[in-house]
């Protein structure tokens, strides 16, 4: 079994902004997989589907990107999934729009969700995919995250949760995560 987090903020007021690329990554791949979010008792909303006989569980925390730690540790201890086989996706400031990471572990990197996910499960040893979201000029991190991408950026930001998607997936085929680290952090 795997577990692919998507970090983000719930509600409306949030969807499209760049602080919601990993909601918008499990959506895309939840729509693709043809299954839907539901609420569950872990702070959380969760889908699932089968993929080549292993169960894949999709989520998306609700309990605010600062605190998504409070929704990973208890699902994982529910599904009794190891934190090998998690799979976080969350927006990065220190790439451009349209470009991809393929992490297998290391720091929060100043990311508030991650320093939550770190502080519930007790490691960093978690594979991660970041999807960039450029770096403020003149506008503050915290309000920079929660703005919306331009209409020029759209396109960049499809193709990055595109890559995002292909990546996850040929990681839950090959179950090889370095290998592709090095097939996706060249493209």
């Amino acid at each position: 079994m795997k577990m692919i987090v998507g970090l983000g903020n719930i509600g409306q007021k949030y969807d499209g902004t760049r602080h919601n690329v990993g909601f918008a990554t499990v959506d895309a791949f939840a729509k693709q997989y043809n299954t839907n979010f539901g609420s569950s008792k872990y702070e959380a909303q969760v889908a699932s589907f089968n993929l080549n006989g292993e169960k894949i569980v999709l989520v998306k925390p609700s309990t605010y990107m600062n605190e998504s730690g409070r929704a990973v540790r208890p699902l994982m201890d529910f599904y009794k999934i190891d934190v090998s086989d998690i799979l976080i996706v969350n927006d990065d400031l220190d790439l451009e729009v349209g470009r991809i990471r393929l992490r297998q572990k290391g720091s929060a990197g100043g990311h508030n969700g991650l320093k939550s996910i770190i502080a519930h499960t007790g490691t960093q040893e978690f594979k991660r995919i970041k999807i960039g979201i450029d770096h403020p000029d003149k506008v503050s991190v915290v309000d920079w995250v929660l703005t919306k991408f331009s209409k020029n950026q759209e396109k960049a930001l499809g193709d990055a949760i595109n890559t995002a998607t292909l990546a996850t997936e040929d990681w839950l085929e090959t179950d090889d995560f370095m290998n592709t680290m090095n097939k996706y952090n060249h493209k």
